[in-house]
């Protein structure tokens, strides 16, 4: 498929770098008018004392009123395993739609079962204000947005381009970070491949926005980079390497990985649009699975 790149369109770029959870969240300005998108926000939680705040949230919610911004959307660009959103809170705050791929039914479907959720636990997608597919497009004011069906780390993955700027989730890391797992459920190395060579055929000049930086071997924090590095350097798929030394890697890599800190309370949050679940009287509360992960 070609998707409609606008490499003249030059979006106005801020990140906001969660360090409990190294995420870094965006707010995407249209250049032509007030309007702009959040990506990928965080709802700080206190796993050990079950407590939830909204500080980042609270950070960029701040942002965007004081420039005089219109959200119009809040984008999830998968189903996160390793942080939980905070997009109703912000949603509440200020408006904007939620979207999310259209493959949050895979997702939900598949996390329903591991945390043993009922019938009310819609599993088609209803939390969330819009579902992409693969070259999709969306407006952020004048600007037009296209989504990017990436599948690999999550079966639900999307890479979201605006003008010269692309947030690329967890589809690529920094050059020198590689790539993210691929063994979750519904998870694939060679897919992850496949799809890193679609972010690699937009233009060399494109600017790269990271999800997540590491500061591997003790570097300052980084999240941007562009096509033409990433293609040449990225330690995982850079330099021509082959989509079978790339599945021979990440799956020995992925072997020896601990979970994620916050992957049970991401995945129950998450799938949800970001609403934290219930009790029977309505009370927030999550499940802990016992060997299902």
């Amino acid at each position: 498929m070609t998707y409609p790149v606008d490499m003249n369109v030059i979006p106005d770029v801020s990140a906001h770098f969660d360090e409990a959870t190294n995420t870094i969240s965006y707010i995407v300005k249209d250049p032509s008018s007030d309007h702009c998108a959040i990506v990928d926000s965080v709802m700080d939680i206190d796993y050990a004392a079950g407590r939830i705040t909204y500080d980042h949230a609270d950070a960029l919610i701040k942002e965007v009123q004081d420039r005089g911004l219109t959200l119009d959307w809040i984008i999830e660009t998968h189903v996160h395993a390793d942080h939980l959103s905070a997009a109703p809170y912000i949603q509440e705050k200020l408006g904007g739609k939620i979207g999310v791929g259209d493959k949050i039914l895979v997702v939900q479907d598949t996390f329903g079962k591991v945390f043993n959720e009922g019938t009310e636990f819609q599993r088609d997608g209803s939390q969330f204000d819009a579902l992409f597919k693969d070259g999709d497009t969306y407006m952020i004011g004048n600007m037009q947005v296209v989504a990017i069906y990436t599948p690999g780390h999550t079966p639900a993955c999307m890479v979201h381009v605006a003008g010269n700027a692309t947030f690329t989730g967890d589809t690529l890391f920094m050059p020198d970070g590689g790539s993210a797992r691929a063994d979750f459920p519904g998870g694939d190395a060679g897919t992850l491949y496949d799809s890193i060579q679609k972010v690699l055929a937009l233009p060399d000049d494109m600017r790269l926005f990271m999800c997540h930086d590491y500061g591997p071997n003790g570097r300052d924090i980084a999240w941007e980079t562009t096509v033409g590095d990433e293609k040449s350097h990225n330690i995982h798929v850079g330099g021509g390497k082959s989509r079978e030394d790339f599945i021979k890697f990440r799956t020995e890599r992925d072997a020896v990985l601990d979970m994620p800190k916050l992957i049970i309370p991401s995945l129950q949050v998450n799938m949800r649009a970001g609403d934290v679940p219930t009790d029977p009287d309505g009370n927030p509360m999550l499940k802990v699975p016992v060997n299902k992960l």
